[in-house]
């Protein structure tokens, strides 16, 4: 009997998400391992057994071991039968492409939203430091990447990416990056993708294209974005009453 695909992740890692999802969508058998990154369970001795870089998103397969979401998910798309060509097309001029998107992918959006967030939300939330020039780069970042993304990439009348008919791993991957503007609060992240029509589309698409699994994998996201949204309400009621006494 073939051993157990074992997937490596926390649910509010934007890349692990995008690991699960396919999974599930593809029906690949695994077990889904839980790396508490709030734990910083991912530099534990016994993580970086199985990846020394300390990262999640990290797979087992067998005696195979793989980290680093693009590789994985070209692994995946690959080796495992009965995953659809459209994932991870076989015609080497639409890979390249692809292979082009997922490149550009970690040197931008992600690099600006991941840098965004953890400076706007997440490092205050975990009672860590903030770097508000950091910020103001990253959203630069954001900004020029969701409009190369527009102009770029989400052309014609296709769903998806290349205005392809149907999605790829790089819809999935940057799809599952721009989720994770959900833990800014709704007006903050509505300032950042409410002049990006086509992106908002393409979401959607991408939401129905792999549901209900999508949804699922992202409910801690949501569950993140209402306690942020309870503990920041919480500091203004402090700061409110504080200033009613001045």
């Amino acid at each position: 009997m073939q051993p157990l695909l074992k997937v490596y992740a926390d649910r509010r890692s934007q890349p692990s998400r995008a690991i699960i999802i396919f999974c599930r969508v593809n029906r690949i058998d695994f077990e889904e391992v839980p790396v508490d990154l709030f734990k910083r369970e991912h530099l534990s001795p016994e993580f970086k057994k199985i990846n020394p870089m300390g990262q999640v998103p990290a797979i087992v397969d067998g005696r195979f071991r793989l980290f680093e979401s693009h590789a994985i998910l070209r692994y995946l798309a690959t080796v495992f039968p009965g995953v659809a060509d459209h994932w991870y097309p076989a015609d080497l001029f639409t890979r390249a492409k692809i292979e082009a998107i997922l490149d550009w992918h970690h040197s931008n959006l992600r690099r600006g939203a991941a840098t965004f967030i953890l400076n706007t939300v997440l490092a205050p939330s975990l009672g860590l430091p903030s770097n508000p020039e950091a910020a103001k780069e990253a959203e630069k970042v954001l900004f020029r990447s969701l409009g190369m993304i527009e102009s770029m990439w989400l052309k014609g009348e296709g769903k998806f990416l290349l205005g392809n008919p149907q999605l790829s791993i790089a819809d999935l991957s940057l799809v599952c990056e721009i989720m994770q503007l959900e833990v800014l609060g709704d007006s903050e992240r509505d300032r950042i993708l409410g002049p990006h029509e086509r992106i908002r589309s393409w979401i959607q698409n991408v939401k129905k294209a792999t549901s209900p699994h999508f949804d699922e994998v992202h409910e801690l996201i949501f569950k993140v974005k209402a306690s942020t949204a309870a503990k920041l309400g919480s500091e203004l009621s402090k700061d409110l009453k504080t200033a009613s006494k001045l």
